[in-house]
């Protein structure tokens, strides 16, 4: 059994209008020292795999299916082996 936990943000050249929005809240609750923000999604998926290598081209497939859209997002994934 394998816990993934996977990382998705937009790519740096495509706006992040949530983003912007977080930063100017911040900015309102007088933290005016944040430059940027850029807002993502985090996910854990419990998966059974033969091993960590079945695993990671799992999680990486489902990734890029879809979790996460390649056109404008990014992705990585750490992988842990939990106890059964």
């Amino acid at each position: 059994m394998f816990l993934a936990k996977v990382y998705i943000s937009l790519k740096p050249m495509v706006n992040d209008p949530q983003g912007l929005t977080i930063k100017q809240g911040l900015h309102t609750l007088g933290f005016a020292q944040v430059s940027s923000v850029r807002a993502g999604k985090y996910l854990e998926i419990q998966l059974d795999a033969k091993d960590q290598l079945n695993a990671a081209a799992q999680v990486k497939q489902m990734s890029n299916q879809l979790l996460a859209n390649p056109v404008i997002e990014e992705f990585r994934f750490e992988l842990e082996e939990i106890p059964p």
